[in-house]
């Protein structure tokens, strides 16, 4: 039995250490945080969305980032100020401009199968996540803004997701509790929604049940290979800068597959590999519905409001999921009143909803400048990646784990496989 370890106790890594464990490999997981799930995985915007699967490789992205430089509630908001990673990016971003189609619909397929793997967890593991099977509706005010996304769904019809166009009065017919003026929409009937924290912590259980080891609150200190194996130095997080070098914990195992969400690039490093991941910071607030004419007003189908980049989950009778903006800030996961101030207006413009009782969140997605996650081998033998999902971690994950484990077990076997 080959022993692996998982960097990363998000969505990304408590899929991946599941199905590890699962084909009979000796899994640990270890991350910086005291329990699962505690960074971009606690409160994004709850969507399982191959409908979003569009990669944002294109000009017009650029265009606007530039347009609403200094708007500080713009949806897109890019700092200015110089910084070599993040230019860096924006580099590369720009040149694979030229894999826009190919990466939308390889996209596509991946959320579809995603989907699949995620219920069979959660089915076979009993993990109640407010998973809602309504569909996603994206809205749209104008005419221009529906014409673009009618190019765009070209793509996913070809990545093979069912997906039409609706007329405002058939948007009412699915969402009753919205009150705005479209001009269209479309409308993604498998799509679904749920709670990422509820699911990954979930599973994280399943798996500790099944003999998965977890150690938390511990930080990655260096990465060591000889003789094909590899040694993981674990310091203590939770007293960063009062222990000593050598008060590290040492874990010797046959391999390691890094899923640390924007930590993968400096874990990455150590392995003497680059892997260009940039942190694109979003925001998310979650209502309280807590009076019987706010249960009421809230959306059970989960939108998408394409000139806000805005998102809606529902998340059980009384829990409401608002999410939208990107922000290009480096390392920052400080909550701006400023980016929360649109999520709240957004709310009220378009539902019959209090939101005195809201709770607000930002997180970081790990994105890959041409939006592709990286599923591969390390140069160092026993290194392996499943890192760079950025807005789509929660959407592509189950399938992503698939993929990786796959990696490891073909060239380690594990005791699923051997027997």
């Amino acid at each position: 039995m080959s022993r692996v370890l998982v960097i990363g106790a998000g969505i990304t890594g408590i899929t991946t250490a599941y199905t590890l464990n699962q084909l009979g490999h000796d899994v640990i997981v270890a991350d910086r945080h005291l329990y699962p799930a505690m960074e971009t995985s606690y409160a994004n915007g709850g969507q399982l969305s191959a409908s979003n699967a569009e990669v944002w490789n294109q000009p017009g992205t650029l265009l606007k980032g530039i347009k609403w430089m200094l708007q500080k509630d713009a949806p897109l908001l890019l700092n200015p100020l110089p910084s070599w990673h993040k230019y860096s990016w924006l580099a590369e971003f720009t040149g694979a401009m030229r894999n826009y189609r190919k990466n939308t619909v390889a996209t596509t397929r991946m959320a579809i199968e995603a989907r699949q793997h995620l219920y069979d967890m959660a089915e076979r593991e009993n993990i109640d996540f407010n998973l809602e099977r309504r569909g996603i509706l994206h809205v749209y005010q104008d005419r221009a803004g529906f014409d673009v996304a009618a190019r765009s769904n070209s793509l996913l019809l070809k990545g093979g997701l069912e997906r039409y166009a609706v007329t405002p009065e058939e948007i009412r017919g699915i969402e009753p509790t919205l009150t705005g003026t479209y001009y269209g929409g479309f409308f993604t009937p498998s799509d679904a929604t749920g709670d990422i924290h509820r699911f990954t912590r979930g599973l994280a259980a399943a798996a500790a049940r099944y003999g998965v080891e977890f150690k938390q609150g511990v930080e990655i200190e260096n990465l060591q290979f000889e003789a094909g194996r590899v040694t993981a130095m674990l310091a203590d997080a939770t007293s960063a800068g009062t222990r000593r070098r050598n008060d590290a914990e040492r874990v010797d195992v046959d391999a390691v597959v890094i899923c640390a969400g924007v930590g993968s690039r400096r874990l990455a490093a150590l392995c003497g590999d680059r892997l260009n991941i940039y942190p694109v910071k979003g925001y998310s607030i979650t209502v309280q519905l807590d009076d019987e004419a706010s249960i009421a007003g809230a959306p059970w189908v989960s939108l998408l409001d394409e000139r806000a980049k805005i998102v809606t989950s529902r998340l059980g009778k009384e829990r409401f999921r608002v999410a939208g903006t990107a922000e290009f800030n480096g390392d920052n996961r400080d909550i701006r009143a400023d980016r929360i101030d649109p999520l709240v207006r957004w709310v009220h413009e378009n539902f019959d909803v209090e939101t005195s009782r809201m709770t607000p969140w930002a997180g970081l997605r790990p994105m890959m400048p041409d939006m592709m996650p990286r599923v591969q081998r390390g140069r160092q033998p026993g290194v392996y990646y499943n890192t760079g999902h950025g807005h789509l971690g929660w959407t592509l994950s189950a399938a992503t784990a698939q993929l990786a484990a796959a990696l490891v077990d073909d060239d380690m076997p594990g005791l699923s496989k051997a027997a």
